[in-house]
């Protein structure tokens, strides 16, 4: 009889608190090798935590940790690396400053103790790695790349280590459909070899299309794991809320849409051209595109945070100048961006000091001096209307989970009554409740006569959310989708280069 090999990660009965906060009060997962094994739950469920302890960024209070059946004590991400155990973080950590290349073999050239790094070899072995996640010159400075290619970047330095354990953290979020297959087809190869992975993640359908086993942690406790053979994407999301999530979306626009509230003719620059699109009150409107086709930069040229973008620009029917995103914001016209930590919020600072960041004014004595209490006041009250989860406004941004911090960068955009919003990526990174918390924000707002405009890469957020759907393909709107006629097939059909004749007249509008 054979005998049953010991998992090749366990941990058990793990613990941990940062003084009154508990963080973690029975935290366990089994990984077995050649196992891809999905971690979910909501932000704030503890599994942040868990990974930090697995990488030896923390410390558990109590608990025990097995690698092969065997006790480790893990007290150092460097010890971690020695055992086998990668990890690559949601948040991009590379160095802008330095190469692809050299960002890939960083780790190693630390190991080596060398004290220069660099060359045609490195650059060989960097392009070796790229070659099946991107196309991505290893000689670029990582700070010219995209969100999405430096996600890719993190990924191929996580394949250079010699692995037993991968841990990947939200590893698509910033990817397109198409470089989210070229990853599963890579972690495919690296089970096979007998590597455990790690899969975290609030998509549903990529963890029940990649996954063998899902773990479900609640308030900072295991709930179940089950193969995801045996379970429904619903009774996931259910554990993970503990409680029945009827409505990921809110209901639609039932009527006609109302009066015209902001309009661009003929916007043009080096990204995009001849860009002509109206938002309505009552309505949300959708950007789709893929990644490149130009969608961020619409929205960051309208509201002048990027280029020298021309064009006629209209509010409420009269025209307007925006000459910089200061007169965007005086004008009631804001941005959310796509880069929650680079540009959405100041995460060394306080809640309240975020909100109240767009316009000062709103919170300041006579002579510009800040009135602490008139701007923790505010972010009470709009933190209030968005169910920000916070003990106090006194708090650093960094300190909240990913869906709170959302919920900030929101409250920022909120505190300057905004008339028109455009929001880039409005989910990303967050949970599915605090995802359907924000669809139902974003439908209120449109109801209150705001114009609400939503970039997103995710399909079924377009359909499930938006009443019309702008598709962007090189630079230009090649046609309108609503009703029946948004669905993903017809998405797809517009965003894709050369495919857009002789599609278009079934698929919408063009514009």
């Amino acid at each position: 009889m054979t005998q049953k090999r010991p998992p090749l990660l366990q941990l058990t009965a793990i613990a941990k608190s940062f003084g009154a906060v508990r963080a973690l009060r029975s935290g366990q997962f089994e990984l077995q090798a050649g196992e891809i094994h999905a971690l979910a739950g909501e932000n704030g469920a503890g599994k942040s935590t868990l990974m930090n302890i697995i990488d030896g960024i923390l410390q558990p209070d109590s608990g025990s940790i097995q690698i092969d059946g065997q006790p480790v004590r893990i007290d150092s991400p460097a010890m971690a690396q020695r055992l086998g155990i990668g990890f690559v973080h949601q948040e991009i950590a590379l160095c802008a400053d330095i190469s692809v290349a050299e960002n890939i073999f960083m780790a190693q050239t630390a190991q080596s103790g060398r004290h220069l790094m660099g060359g045609n070899d490195l650059i060989a072995r960097a392009a070796e790695v790229l070659a099946p996640l991107a196309d991505i010159d290893p000689r670029l400075a990582a700070g010219r790349l995209s969100i999405s290619q430096q996600q890719l970047v993190e990924i191929a330095k996580a394949l250079t280590l010699d692995c037993r354990i991968l841990i990947l953290d939200e590893p698509t979020a910033a990817l397109t459909e198409h470089e989210a297959q070229k990853l599963f087809g890579i972690m495919r190869k690296l089970a096979a070899r007998g590597i455990g992975i790690i899969y975290i993640s609030h998509r549903m359908a990529e963890i029940f299309q990649i996954c063998d086993r899902v773990t479900v942690m609640r308030d900072g406790q295991h709930i179940r794991t089950d193969r995801t053979a045996d379970i429904t994407p619903a009774d996931v999301v259910n554990a993970m809320v503990g409680r029945e999530l009827d409505a990921l979306y809110p209901p639609k626009l039932a009527g006609p849409r109302g009066a015209e509230i902001f309009s661009v003719e003929g916007l043009s620059d080096k990204r995009y051209r001849d860009v002509s699109f109206a938002v309505h009150s009552g309505e949300i409107l959708g950007f789709a595109g893929l990644i490149g086709a130009g969608r961020s930069e619409i929205a960051r040229g309208v509201t002048r945070l990027e280029g020298r973008a021309k064009g006629r620009v209209r509010l409420h029917g009269a025209e307007v100048s925006l000459r910089d995103y200061a007169d965007c914001i005086a004008k009631g016209i804001v941005y959310l961006s796509e880069d929650r930590k680079g540009d959405g919020v100041f995460l060394d600072m306080s809640i309240a000091a975020n909100v109240a960041a767009l316009d000062l004014s709103r919170v300041a004595r006579p002579k510009g001096v800040i009135d602490r209490a008139r701007e923790t006041a505010q972010a009470q009250r709009i933190g209030a209307t968005l169910r920000l989860k916070a003990a106090s406004m006194a708090h650093r941004v960094s300190s909240l989970s990913g869906g709170n911090q959302q919920k900030v960068a929101l409250a920022k955009l909120l505190a300057v009554d905004p008339k028109v919003v455009f929001l880039d990526e409005p989910t990303r990174g967050v949970d599915v409740g605090a995802k359907a918390e924000i669809h139902a924000i974003l439908r209120r707002l449109a109801e209150s006569g705001v114009g609400v405009v939503v970039i997103s890469s995710e399909m079924p957020e377009l359909i499930g959310l938006c009443d019309r759907v702008l598709v962007v393909s090189e630079g230009r709107i090649t046609g309108e989708l609503s009703g029946p006629t948004l669905t993903e097939t017809n998405i797809m059909t517009l965003a894709a280069p050369g495919a857009i004749s002789g599609a278009t007249a079934h698929c919408g509008t063009m514009l």
